[in-house]
């Protein structure tokens, strides 16, 4: 049996991965043998790892699929070297190339302000209205993450400080402010929530069954809000949370308060915000600068 065929044994019997991803080991190896011109595995320097990267790129290859295919190598390398007896392993001390980082999708204040005060309660609907309301509010209000908000529970909100306890990554907790719109919105769901809530549970936001909604519904009512309020682009929760930080961002300039409000540990993750922002004083400029528009 030879060397990599082993390896797939392995992967298979040992670590019990999955037919589909044993497969994909299959594809990278045998793509390594291809792209180092048929020499034997086990002679490969780091030079020849190095070329072999270089083709992949050349092929238009992603950034996260040269990424893989090192991965896949790299895991072969190592197994061989503790197994097979290979002498050493070619992928040691390569990194694979940095993947640009997409933007998020920011909705625009006039969208957000059309989203949330578009669809209108229906009369034989009025707490889910109320509670959606109040969910969507706070979304935006506060740049929750979809499972914050759905752990919610009563005792979290404070309406008289106008502040929520939310509990996040890592089971961190940090305050975080609720605005005016939120704090109103909340203020008609809670009179609507006594009559739906079941066995004294303490989850903020119900279903009909008077139990804790779960993150899949909120999803699923976000997405039929922004239907009603006639947004023609696919709304996720997460985007309300995107919308909170930018607009704050470029309201106060001050990014270590989005980053605690956000519940961010490093301000890595919180500096994507400054790249939106900057590309929509880029977009004003473009318009309205005399010398950066294109002569007609």
């Amino acid at each position: 049996m030879n060397p990599v065929d082993i390896y797939l044994q392995h992967l298979a019997a040992e670590r019990r991965l999955s037919p589909h991803t044993v497969a994909a080991y299959q594809r990278d190896l045998a793509q390594l043998g291809q792209l180092s011109a048929g020499k034997p595995l086990a002679e490969l320097s780091v030079t020849d790892i190095r070329g072999a990267i270089v083709r992949l790129r050349g092929k238009s290859l992603s950034a996260a699929s040269v990424a893989r295919h090192l991965s896949s190598w790299r895991g072969f390398y190592v197994f061989a070297c503790r197994r097979l007896g290979y002498t050493h392993n070619p992928c040691l001390g390569l990194r694979p190339p940095k993947a640009a980082k997409a933007l998020p999708q920011v909705l625009s204040p006039d969208t957000c302000t059309q989203l949330l005060n578009g669809a209108q309660p229906a009369a034989e609907d009025d707490a889910l209205q109320a509670r959606d309301r109040a969910m969507f509010e706070l979304f935006y209000s506060s740049g929750l993450r979809l499972s914050e908000l759905a752990d919610l529970d009563l005792n979290d909100l404070d309406l008289q400080s106008g502040e929520a306890e939310v509990t996040g990554k890592g089971r961190k907790t940090r305050i975080v402010p609720v605005g005016q719109q939120a704090l109103s919105a909340l203020a008609v769901w809670l009179q609507q929530r006594a009559p739906l809530a079941r066995d004294d549970t303490p989850a903020l936001f119900l279903n009909q069954r008077g139990t804790r909604l779960t993150p899949r519904s909120i999803q699923l009512r976000l997405k039929r809000w922004a239907l009603q309020a006639g947004l023609n682009q696919h709304v996720h929760p997460h985007l309300l949370r995107h919308a909170f930080a930018t607009h704050v961002l470029q309201s106060s300039g001050d990014l270590r308060a989005v980053q605690e409000m956000l519940g961010h540990a490093s301000i890595s993750t919180t500096q994507v915000y400054t790249h939106l922002d900057w590309q929509h004083l880029a977009k004003v400029y473009d318009q309205a600068h005399p010398r950066a528009r294109k002569k007609s």
